[in-house]
């Protein structure tokens, strides 16, 4: 795949053709374009960073795309540039996106201040795609001033959006009752706020109502995160866009309170450390697929063990004794 080299001025700019072309690059997995990719990344970074990270997760059919769509929409009409990272599901066996969730958000596909981009997660840990963290930075070099973190929501580790957000919003669906029990405590520790979804109607608000006040009384006995923060809990309708603005005023308290006590700074820094840890695993990575003799000698390890003439242990011991570990 040749990518053309994008061009630093046109992507402070805010070019899209260049964001787009940038991302591509950071997305490569030829060495060539790691290299360059690195290099614009560098020169990019003093740009970045002033954005409002939102991570938003739910289970599927939540509503996270129709949400996203809607308080998008009402961002980019206060003045706001908006992108969008949505984050698919893989195909195990072509590695492509499955859900398509440009194609679910026709309000900001056709917004010129919005910016979608769909990539699919393939198998990276929680539904984030690897390189989510280098495309958001991208587009907070562009100019976007609120980045959107959609998640895929399937029961895999939420952990990886919150290490690249500052707030992470848990999409709830109404009718809590016995579905309460089956909520990961992890997800509720994790969230800066819970939005139950779908209170659509006097029916649906009514039981939006009676969920909410159910995940109230779950993150009463946990102890947040931040003694600066305790997270709320509301309904919405991300269909009618009934409740987004005030959602939107609680990103923007819980930004202007932990900015205050030096806490967002703090996080973001955490999370540097973490996405260098994580770049260290990728390279690893790298060099067992990266040299035509390490993969024959992988390849003979996953023989032996499926064949039962070795131990995963002694598996695991020969393809390290290849890479040199």
């Amino acid at each position: 795949m040749t990518v053309p080299a994008p061009d630093l001025a046109q992507l402070l700019s805010g070019n899209r053709a260049a964001l787009a072309r940038a991302i591509t690059l950071v997305e490569s997995k030829r060495a060539d374009h790691r290299s360059a990719a690195r290099e614009l990344l560098d020169a990019a970074l003093p740009h970045a960073g002033k954005a409002v990270r939102v991570g938003i997760t739910g289970v599927p059919g939540v509503g996270k795309s129709t949400t996203i769509d809607a308080l998008g929409a009402s961002l980019t009409a206060r003045g706001h540039k908006v992108a969008v990272l949505a984050v698919d599901p893989s195909s195990s066996r072509t590695g492509g996106s499955i859900l398509g969730d440009k194609t679910r958000m026709a309000r900001l596909a056709v917004d010129p201040n919005a910016f979608i981009r769909p990539s699919p997660s393939s198998g990276t840990l929680g539904g984030v795609a690897a390189k989510t963290r280098e495309t958001m930075l991208l587009c907070e070099a562009a100019g976007f001033d609120v980045v959107l973190v959609e998640t895929v929501g399937v029961g895999q580790s939420e952990t990886a959006v919150a290490d690249l957000t500052d707030f992470f919003l848990v999409l709830m669906l109404p009718g809590a009752g016995d579905e309460l029990q089956g909520i990961k405590k992890g997800i509720l520790e994790l969230a800066d706020m819970i939005a139950v979804n779908k209170a659509d109607g006097e029916e649906g608000m009514r039981r939006a109502m009676a969920a909410a006040a159910e995940y109230r009384a779950a993150l009463h006995i946990l102890t947040p995160a931040s003694a600066t923060w305790a997270p709320p809990v509301t309904t919405i309708s991300g269909l009618s866009g009934q409740g987004l603005d005030a959602l939107w005023d609680s990103v923007l308290d819980h930004r202007r309170k932990l900015t205050a006590t030096g806490e967002i700074a703090a996080k973001r820094r955490e999370q540097d450390v973490k996405w260098m840890w994580a770049l260290v695993h990728e390279r690893l990575h790298q060099r067992l697929t990266g040299s035509a003799e390490v993969r024959r000698r992988t390849a003979e390890a996953e023989r032996m063990v499926a064949a039962g003439e070795r131990s995963p242990a002694a598996g695991a011991d020969l393809i390290a004794e290849t890479v040199g570990l």
